[in-house]
């Protein structure tokens, strides 16, 4: 085989080929975080202090710290976008057969916004890699815009409406957790029996740890909104605060559910079930 042959056999050969290159490298970035949040929290569980705060943002930032960080964070960065896009190109191609009355535009607008949800921390990890440091912006971006929200005629409860809707999806994550809809994004048959057992419960644990954590982040929403108090708000590292004044047992269970989210997300890049492309 030439060089030529190695490049083009490296290289995508069309634009969905692309697209599913892009959303396997999403699901593997999107694993790498959610182990490394759950790795900090149960650092946490156990008193040692390099698991000071377990969010996002910082998960991203211990990357820097490893051999490569930079280019490591790159990958990340990348890999977020890789997710962004396939998140857009299921709700624009309609890849899931959704359908365009309120219902299916409904979940493909739910599609946008859970790509977008990921844009902050894709820019975050840019900014790392490229400068070496960049700026916290999550819980100050969030509150900074449920201040203006309850400014608002009526922003009480639209903040309230946001919190509802969190928690809404939590119960949601729950859902495909015990109902088992979660395996029909993962090529099991790939997998040998007992892994495909072990990928399943990865599954459900995981599930519901982001359940709980969807949970909680939605309850300070209608805590803000009932109390016209933006500083209610709170995200993944806040929530991780509220499990940890409940024990160390209770933060490290949901911790080790984290991790279990990661592993999943790393099994579903390798074996994903991408449709319509």
């Amino acid at each position: 085989m030439t060089a030529a042959d190695t490049l083009r056999s490296a290289v995508p050969t069309s634009p969905s080929s692309g697209i599913k290159t892009m959303a396997r490298l999403g699901f593997a970035a999107i694993g790498v975080v959610y182990l490394l949040m759950g790795i900090l929290a149960l650092l946490a569980a156990t008193g040692q202090s390099e698991g000071a705060r377990a969010d996002k943002e910082e998960a991203v930032q211990r990357v820097q710290d490893l051999p490569g960080g930079s280019i490591l964070l790159g990958l990340i960065a990348f890999g977020l976008l890789g997710y962004i896009i396939w998140r857009f190109t299921q709700a624009i191609r309609d890849t899931e057969s959704k359908g365009s009355d309120a219902k299916g535009v409904g979940k493909r607008i739910w599609y946008i916004i859970s790509g977008l949800f990921y844009s902050g921390l894709a820019l975050y990890a840019g900014r790392l890699a490229l400068n070496g440091s960049a700026q916290k912006s999550g819980d100050n971006a969030s509150q900074t815009l449920t201040a203006k929200v309850l400014s608002w005629p009526g922003g009480n409860w639209i903040i309230m409406l946001v919190g509802l809707i969190i928690i809404g999806v939590g119960f949601y994550q729950i859902y495909r957790a015990y109902s088992g809809r979660f395996q029909k994004d993962v090529n099991a048959s790939s997998l040998p029996a007992g892994q495909q057992n072990l990928v399943y419960r990865a599954g459900q644990v995981g599930f519901t740890a982001r359940a709980v954590v969807l949970g909680i982040t939605g309850y300070f929403f209608l805590q803000a909104g009932q109390q016209s108090r933006a500083g209610a708000v709170g995200s993944t590292g806040e929530a991780f605060d509220f499990l940890a004044a409940m024990g160390p047992l209770v933060l490290g269970i949901v911790a080790a559910g984290l991790v279990a989210y990661g592993f999943y997300m790393l099994v579903q890049a390798k074996y994903p079930v991408l449709r319509g492309i």
